[in-house]
C-alpha cells in the first residue's frame, strides 16, 4: 500500500494562482499522454506517487485526455481508489470540457448542456463528488459568453467544482469573460494555455499581460513544445517518439534544420547554466512571476525527478533573456 513521503512538502515553492488564496506546485503533473488505455497502469502509478513525493500536488486532466477519450480520467479514478485517495484534501484535481467528446450536438463545444453533463461523467469516471477547478477547454463563437460563463457559474454552486478556469483563451475574450464570472461571484482563478520559449502566442494575443492585469494565474502546457525542447532529438528521432508512434500533435516536420539548430544553440545555453534544456525552458517560462505552474507531461518517473529541478534556478541575467530571444524568435 502506497505511502507518501513524510519530506513531500520540501522539495518545490508554491505560487497563489493569481490573487487567489489557493496555491499550485511550481511544477504540476499533467494526464495528456500516457495515462490513457495505450500505456501501462503500473506506470501510471509510479508517475503519481513519484509526483505526490515530490511536493506535486496538482493533476491536470480533461474529459477527452486518452486515449480513447475519457480513459486518463477513468485510470486516474482507480489510482485515486486504490491510493491517492486517502490523500484528496492534499490534491489539486481539474478537469476541463470542450472539445468533441460524444456523438450529436450536445457533445462538443461551450453550451450549458455539455459542459455540466460532461462534468457529471467526469466525476463519475474518477469516483470523486467534486474537483477542484473545471475549465472550459476552449473559446466558443456560436455559443453566447453569458451562457458558457453561466455554467461554470452552475458548477461552482452544486459543489461540483471549487474553483473555476478558462483555457485556450485570447486576452480580449479572458476580459469579457472575466467581467461577467466576476458580476456572478464565481472564483475564476486560473488560465491555462500553451507556452514555451517556441511558442509566444500567449505574449502575442494579449492573454499573458490581461491575466496579469486582472490578477489571474496561468497554467501553461506544452512547456517542453511537445519534447522539442530537450536533448531527446538532438541525435536524431527515437523509435519510442511521439513522431512515430503517434504524430497527431508532433510530426518529422517539425524537426527542421532551422529548429534543430536553434534547439542546439539552447541546448548550450541551458549547459552553461548548469541545467538540462528541459529545466531551463520550464525555468525561463516561470521567470517572472506572472505564471503560476508548468504543466509537465512525463512517460516515466525519471522524467519528473528531472522536471521539478527546473524549480531550483528561475533567474536570468538580461544577457541570458536576450540570448534567448535571439535564437528562438
Amino acid at each position: 500500500m502506497y505511502v507518501a513521503s513524510e519530506k513531500r512538502y520540501d522539495v518545490l515553492p508554491y505560487h497563489p494562482s493569481g490573487k487567489c488564496g489557493l496555491k499550485l506546485p511550481a511544477v504540476s503533473l499533467g494526464l495528456w499522454h500516457n495515462f490513457g488505455d495505450t500505456g501501462r497502469f503500473e506506470t501510471m502509478q509510479k508517475m503519481c506517487f513519484t509526483a505526490f513525493d515530490h511536493g506535486i500536488t496538482h493533476f491536470d486532466l480533461a474529459n477527452n485526455y486518452g486515449p480513447p477519450a475519457g480513459s486518463a480520467e477513468i485510470n486516474f479514478g482507480r489510482i485515486l481508489k486504490e491510493d491517492l485517495g486517502v490523500y484528496r484534501d492534499e490534491l489539486i484535481i481539474s478537469t476541463k470540457a470542450g472539445y468533441g467528446m460524444w456523438p450529436g450536438p450536445y457533445g462538443d463545444h461551450g453550451s450549458r448542456k455539455y459542459l455540466l453533463a460532461s462534468l457529471d461523467q467526469s466525476l463519475k469516471r474518477m469516483g470523486l463528488d467534486y474537483v477542484d477547478i473545471f475549465y472550459h477547454h476552449r473559446m466558443d463563437p456560436d455559443t453566447p459568453l453569458e451562457e458558457t460563463m453561466g455554467a461554470l457559474a452552475s458548477a461552482v454552486a452544486s459543489g461540483k467544482a471549487l474553483y473555476v478556469g478558462l483555457s485556450n483563451y485570447d486576452g480580449p475574450t479572458l476580459e469579457k469573460a472575466e467581467a461577467i464570472l466576476r458580476e456572478l461571484r464565481v472564483p475564476f482563478i486560473i488560465n491555462q494555455n500553451s507556452y514555451s520559449i517556441l511558442n509566444r502566442t500567449i505574449e502575442n494575443n494579449g492573454l499573458k499581460e490581461t491575466s496579469a492585469r486582472l490578477g489571474k494565474g496561468i497554467i501553461a502546457f506544452s512547456p517542453l513544445s511537445q519534447g522539442l525542447l530537450t536533448d531527446r532529438y538532438l541525435k536524431g528521432i527515437p523509435a519510442d517518439s511521439r513522431i512515430v508512434t503517434d504524430g497527431r500533435f508532433l510530426n518529422e516536420k517539425a524537426l527542421s534544420e532551422e529548429r534543430l539548430a536553434q534547439i542546439r544553440a539552447l541546448n548550450d545555453l541551458a549547459a552553461a547554466r548548469g541545467q538540462s534544456l528541459a529545466q531551463m525552458a520550464l525555468s525561463w517560462i516561470l521567470r517572472d512571476g506572472i505564471v503560476t505552474s508548468v504543466l509537465v507531461g512525463a512517460s516515466k518517473p525519471e522524467q519528473i525527478l528531472d522536471n521539478i529541478r527546473a524549480a531550483e534556478n528561475t533567474t536570468f541575467t538580461p544577457e541570458e533573456l536576450a540570448e534567448i530571444d535571439r535564437i528562438s524568435l
